[in-house]
């Protein structure tokens, strides 16, 4: 059995973790198929593809099955469908806790605010992207963890996609859009994406270039979500200690920092021919 076909089956799942009582469930599901079909796991693996050690941790709900490990297993088993039935719960699992809840903040707001100084914005970036910056960490992430990781962050893109569509302010530093990170082809694609993302009509992209002799951002990235009750939240690592604030005077402060950053940045268009310009040179 190839270690590439066991790395396949799923994903481990994180202590602590709050689906952990949905794939324990699934697990059940598959240990109860399983045995109505009268498959022992070792058989039941081998006709999967998988080794017996990895269907026994999906059974006991440590490790989370892939959607294609539900599907083969469904079909092996007869299990009507009840198998590929959790499909996309278990995808859902799969993401980091802490991806899954600034996901549901995404997936409420109606205004997010977004200034980047280090690296484009997750939300702005290729799959490409930001397989290169997961696989630049240190400690070096596992091959599964930068897997997850990627598909993590692919997934919030679904808030450009809303209907009613969010208002979406973006303020990039101008050296993350010339750090050829992953290489000048995964930036150039990076760059004509930031170029077809700015074109939708609630996505306002602008640079903050780097000659500027004054600058609101000296703090840091800086993020506010605002949602349809009127409350909001926002995040600064340079301010508030780093953590999360909701109340008013803080994400005051937060508003009025990013208002000077936008003031001092190009304008939108300026943005976009900046960009054509660094794509031309690449």
């Amino acid at each position: 059995m190839s270690n590439e076909g066991v790395d396949e089956a799923g994903w481990d799942l994180e202590p602590g973790d709050e689906s952990a009582p949905l794939v324990e469930a699934v697990g059940r599901l598959v240990r109860f198929c399983r045995e109505a079909a009268g498959m022992r796991v070792a058989e039941f693996g081998e006709a999967l593809g998988y080794g017996e050690d990895m269907v026994r941790k999906i059974e006991r709900g440590a490790r989370i099955p892939r959607p294609e490990f539900l599907d083969r297993a469904d079909e092996i088993l007869n299990a009507g469908g009840h198998l590929k039935a959790f499909k996309e719960d278990m995808e859902k699992a799969r993401y980091p806790k802490k991806v899954r809840e600034l996901k549901a903040l995404e997936d409420r707001a109606v205004e997010l605010m977004q200034y980047s100084n280090h690296n484009i914005q997750g939300l702005l970036q290729t799959p490409e992207y930001a397989r290169a910056l997961f696989e630049m960490r240190q400690p070096a992430l596992a091959p599964d963890v930068v897997e997850r990781e990627t598909a993590a962050r692919t997934a919030r893109k679904g808030i450009f996609e809303r209907e009613p569509a969010p208002t979406l302010s973006f303020i990039q530093e101008q050296v993350t859009l010339e750090r050829p990170l992953g290489g000048r082809v995964v930036l150039r694609r990076q760059l004509e994406h930031l170029l077809d993302v700015a074109q939708l009509r609630n996505v306002t992209l602008q640079v903050m270039p780097t000659d500027r002799e004054e600058h609101a951002g000296v703090h840091g990235l800086i993020q506010v979500l605002k949602f349809a009750d009127g409350t909001a939240i926002g995040r600064c690592p340079g301010a508030f200690n780093g953590r999360p604030v909701s109340d008013l005077r803080d994400l005051r402060i937060l508003e009025l920092r990013y208002g000077m950053i936008r003031a001092q940045a190009l304008t939108p268009r300026e943005s976009l021919a900046f960009i054509e310009g660094l794509l031309e040179k690449l």
